[in-house]
């Protein structure tokens, strides 16, 4: 018994040091994508009380999941790149999801759900999130220069790889 409370005490510092990490970290272009945002902390101890997280080029048609004690909206907006759903020119879409009125405390985790198409070419998608507490608040929106991984970063954005599509067919 002694060495399992021993394990999980190791294990605690990781999650006390956790980012706004995306979940699944690759996707094929053009494949339906479940985001599970991870949010490990607040802010210097603070409880978290919005988050807001901004959709890259290429996420079209993205779907927030409800959360309970959370408001949930998204914001519409003229995006650069028309593309084409079910036979029609699409030129506004979703461009960001924010939860609100909910709280996190420092000491907890949680995630933050939403679902969309990717129909970005092969490169890595930054989804910078914004993190608000009851005081302060953290901006996970550091994109990696060239040569450098968000480990390089104190508050990377959230990263998605996005792979070519595999010949198989096979749906995630």
């Amino acid at each position: 018994m002694k060495k399992l409370v021993l394990l999980i005490a190791f294990s605690l510092p990781s999650l006390a040091s956790a980012h706004a990490v995306l979940e699944q970290k690759e996707v094929e272009t053009g494949s339906y994508y479940k985001a599970v945002l991870g949010i490990g902390h607040g802010c210097d101890g603070a409880t978290t009380t919005k988050i807001t997280i901004e959709l890259p080029e290429g996420v079209h048609r993205a779907k927030p999941m409800p959360k309970a004690g959370w408001q949930v909206e998204t914001v519409v907006e003229s995006i650069a790149i028309p593309y084409t759903s079910y036979g029609k020119q699409v030129t506004e879409d979703v461009t960001k999801i924010i939860w609100s009125g909910g709280e996190l405390l420092d000491s907890h985790f949680d995630e933050f759900v939403f679902k969309a198409k990717i129909d970005a070419q092969p490169q890595t998608l930054f989804f910078t999130t914004k993190q608000q507490c009851a005081v302060g608040e953290i901006n996970w929106a550091e994109i990696p220069a060239k040569g450098k991984t968000t480990h390089d970063y104190k508050y990377p954005a959230p990263a998605l790889k996005v792979i070519n599509k595999t010949k198989s067919g096979h749906h995630h």
